[in-house]
């Protein structure tokens, strides 16, 4: 279980949530990839319960794509008992730069601790022990950066983060097919506030590949904090389907969803046939419906989107307002919002069915 925060000075945070969401196409193209349902609620949700629980009591969400549309959905924050600030970027400044671009909305503590987050990762790590960590000095210095670090079975496909026998932070290396360390950036970082006002202002950065190496170059105390915790980055229709059931099964840990444990999540204004069966950790949204003889496994239906009779859906998204048509089978498939698939018609495992289009049945 995650530590109980302590008595420790105000923290702050950040949610960078700026990105387009290219690989969840065409589920982003009408809103951001960090509004999608997953486990039934948007995705910001789960993080800025777990911000809350933490004892985070002010966090700046920092847009881009798309920035109308997150107020209207999550608020001022009162809802967690915290405050929540908007800063909208003109232009996409990459991770650094978007840090950069809301430092004029947090506090001027230069020795406070602002808690960083990807908008698109999922993590049950104990963030309240990152944070007693990062204020543990380290012969007589304060820490200025840590880094949340998990190790993965194959790091191949990951750039890897060294750390030395204290935790110290050595390097970031690219990915190699001979990683030095299985031990990646997860995607969690706790700054001095200090270290904020550092990064180059009005233009792109990349914390990865720019501020954090160059910290480590200049000597500056980054460490890391290794735990094994769930972790997922939810960046693709594949993972954000894993995430969700994760989450409804109660693999993945949230504030957001305390009662979790259930076969499946099914909202109560949906409409579910009591012939139809929703189960293996899937989720069906507010307004949704499915039909008599539908199987549901393993999948998200969003909101208002229609499941028709016999049909089966297995590890699968169906867009908001979207129709899967009778005895149309969906393996691994992400149907865009407003598309239509036909009854009958055949659909290929892994495809992606545009918005608002249609895909026939067999002449």
């Amino acid at each position: 279980m995650p530590s109980q925060p302590s008595s420790r000075p105000p923290v702050e945070a950040v949610i960078v949530a700026g990105g387009f969401g290219t690989r969840l196409l065409p589920l982003t193209e009408h809103r951001p990839k960090h509004l999608l349902e997953v486990g039934g609620v948007p995705f910001l949700e789960h993080q800025l319960a777990r911000l809350a629980a933490a004892g985070v009591r002010h966090v700046v969400l920092a847009t881009s794509y798309r920035a109308d549309l997150f107020e209207p959905v999550l608020g001022d924050g009162r809802r967690w008992d915290l405050r929540l600030d908007y800063v909208q970027e003109v232009e996409p400044l990459g991770t650094g730069g978007a840090i950069r671009n809301v430092a004029a909305a947090l506090g001027d503590d230069p020795h406070g601790a602002v808690v960083v987050l990807n908008g698109d990762v999922l993590s049950g790590h104990d963030l309240p022990a990152q944070l007693e960590d990062f204020e543990t000095r380290r012969e007589g210095r304060e820490v200025d950066v840590s880094l949340h670090l998990v190790e993965v079975g194959d790091a191949r496909a990951f750039g890897c983060v060294p750390t030395d026998s204290a935790g110290r932070v050595t390097g970031f290396i690219e990915k190699s097919p001979h990683p030095v360390t299985r031990q990646v950036n997860a995607g969690c970082y706790v700054f001095r506030r200090r270290v904020v006002d550092l990064v180059p202002e009005g233009r792109v950065v990349s914390v990865e590949r720019e501020t954090f190496p160059g910290l480590v170059a200049n000597g500056a105390l980054v460490v890391g904090y290794v735990e094994s915790a769930y972790w997922r980055d939810v960046g693709s229709p594949d993972a954000l389907v894993a995430a969700s059931r994760d989450l409804v099964l109660g693999t993945a840990p949230s504030p957001a969803m305390p009662a979790q444990g259930a076969s499946a999540r099914v909202d109560p204004s949906a409409r579910v046939d009591a012939d139809a069966e929703v189960a293996d950790g899937s989720v069906v949204v507010q307004g949704a419906e499915v039909g008599a003889r539908a199987r549901v496994l393993g999948s998200v239906v969003m909101g208002r989107a229609r499941v028709g009779p016999g049909a089966e859906l297995v590890g699968s998204v169906v867009g908001p307002g979207a129709t899967v048509g009778e005895r149309v089978r969906l393996d691994g498939v992400t149907v865009g919002d407003g598309a239509h698939v036909e009854a009958g018609a055949s659909v290929a495992r892994g495809d992606r069915v545009p918005c608002g289009t249609n895909v026939p049945a067999p002449r």
